[in-house]
Order: structure tokens, then C-alpha cells, then sequence
């Protein structure tokens, strides 16, 4: 049965732009499969799902194998879609994203472990990374815009 449902998680992220988990776990139960929210996430997770921008700058869920994206060349989609500007405000660096983009460029950041970038705070539009001092901020923004572009 598990193997069934995540075959068919496959298939309806390779013929639907999905976006949230809610939304794969309805088309789920369309199609017969009665899950939780906390099987889907299992499942998202087990299959190594990621996100990246689909149709009209919107995140929703691919295989990465059927994609062919590393982790890497995800991030770097997610940035380069998603920030629209970065403002150093002394020890923080207040980052605005495309509306709904902001948790996930908040994650993409996160992982890619800058040094000096404490963590992140994301909104639907607005992250505030927190950095080790105001000195870190220049240098933080240009190696955000050097992976974005790598």
C-alpha cells in the first residue's frame, strides 16, 4: 500500500503543480488513498521530494531525480526566483521575496550554511536573517548573490 501511494505521489506531482501538503494529500484522497497530513509529510520526505518555482513564480513539489536538480542547483533556483531585495539593518538583513516564496528561501538559506548567518525568521514576503555582527551583513548579501548566480 505504501509503495502504491507514494508511486502515485509521483505521478500526480509530475502532472499537477502542487504546492502544499494539503493539496497533495486531497488529490490523494481522490484518488482513493484516505491519509493524514503526518503520512504525507513521510512521505514527502521519504521520497526526497523538493520544491522549485513552477508556473507563474509558485513553489510546488518535484522529484529531484526526475528533475535532474542537485540540492544545490535548488537553492539556487528558489533564490534567484524568489528574492527581490536585501537590506542590512546593522546585525539583521531584512530580505523581501515574492509573496509565499519567503519560507522557502528562508530554508534554501539556512542550508547552504554562510558563515556568520545565525538563522532566519521568514513571513509570506519578508526574512529576517539574524547575523553574527553588523560587520558580517556586506559580506553575507554578496555571497547570497554569488550563490544565487553560481
Amino acid at each position: 500500500m505504501k509503495n502504491e501511494r507514494q508511486d502515485m505521489i509521483l505521478e500526480i506531482i509530475a502532472s499537477k503543480d502542487i504546492e502544499t501538503q494539503e493539496d497533495l494529500r486531497e488529490e490523494l484522497v481522490n484518488h482513493g488513498y484516505h491519509v493524514t497530513q503526518a503520512t504525507v509529510s513521510r512521505d514527502i520526505r521519504e521520497l526526497g521530494l523538493r520544491k522549485k518555482m513552477g508556473s507563474g513564480r509558485r513553489l510546488v513539489y518535484t522529484a529531484v531525480k526526475d528533475a535532474n536538480m542537485t540540492g544545490s542547483d535548488s537553492y539556487k533556483s528558489v533564490l534567484q526566483a524568489g528574492i527581490l531585495s536585501m537590506v542590512p539593518a546593522e546585525n539583521l538583513i531584512v530580505i523581501k521575496t515574492v509573496s509565499g516564496v519567503a519560507m522557502a528561501v528562508a530554508a534554501a538559506l539556512d542550508r547552504l550554511e554562510i558563515d556568520g548567518l545565525l538563522g532566519s525568521i521568514a513571513g509570506d514576503d519578508t526574512i529576517f536573517l539574524a547575523v553574527k555582527n553588523h560587520n558580517y551583513t556586506e559580506k553575507i548579501i554578496k555571497e547570497i548573490k554569488i550563490k544565487s548566480e553560481e
